[in-house]
């Protein structure tokens, strides 16, 4: 698995548009955020900017690069000699995952750390922890089952579109209107639970247990995308 990741890692240093989907955009609009962090705090708060930043990252660093490279690695039938070699399927797809997993954790914690530098900390680390563990864990299953769909790494910048809008512009909503209004619906979207659980764990004043809560919603989707995953997932180019 290490083999593969390492292999991976330089993969993505050395395609272009990868390394701006992983790396730049995510980066420059989160940095974005933070510079402006008291105008989007007004219109939300700082647990807002925590989220958006965070899905950002999500969205484009992990979910959108996985599936490019998962789609990659199949069309130049990759997947397939990997197959043919002692390492199993699940070591297989955490080798090829796990440099863009690591990655977004790194650019997650730092422009966090950014954040709580020029705008102050969050109220519980341990739960900002926890989201973001459950947030990276969906935006993994969604990819894998995406990638399902995906014939090519060109047809990837269609396919995970509807995702990655979708859950940044539920944060969005989160964020910006608070969860008192639509409640469950907003919970039960994708990202809607982690983004009211991220706002807690920054903003403060709401008690631990009532946000351990939200974790059900975001692992229900882990395990709806990890189902639709072993349906969808091929290893082969369609003939």
């Amino acid at each position: 698995m290490l083999s593969i990741a390492a292999s991976e890692l330089i993969q993505i240093f050395r395609n272009r548009l990868v390394l701006i989907t992983s790396l730049i955009i995510p980066v420059v609009v989160s940095a974005f955020f933070v510079r402006q962090h008291e105008t989007y705090a007004a219109l939300g708060s700082l647990g807002y900017i925590a989220a958006i930043v965070m899905f950002t990252i999500a969205a484009f660093g992990l979910y959108a690069t996985a599936v490019t490279t998962l789609a990659s690695r199949r069309q130049n039938l990759f997947l397939k000699r990997l197959r043919s070699t002692a390492a199993s399927d699940t070591g297989i797809l955490a080798g090829l995952l796990l440099p863009v997993v690591v990655l977004a954790l790194i650019q997650v914690t730092a422009i966090l750390i950014a954040l709580a530098v020029v705008a102050g900390g969050p109220a519980n680390i341990v739960l900002l922890v926890v989201a973001t563990i459950a947030t990276l864990a969906m935006m993994i299953g969604l990819a894998l089952a995406t990638a399902g769909l995906t014939n090519s790494p060109e047809h990837a910048q269609v396919t995970t579109l509807p995702v990655t809008l979708g859950v940044i512009a539920v944060s969005s909503w989160i964020g910006i209107t608070g969860a008192t209004d639509l409640t469950w619906l907003k919970r039960l979207l994708p990202g809607g639970a982690a983004t009211e659980m991220t706002m807690n764990a920054w903003n403060g004043g709401v008690a631990v247990t009532e946000s351990l809560y939200l974790l059900a919603p975001t692992l229900a989707w882990v395990a709806i995308a990890v189902t639709l995953a072993s349906r969808l997932f091929r290893w082969e180019p369609r003939r």
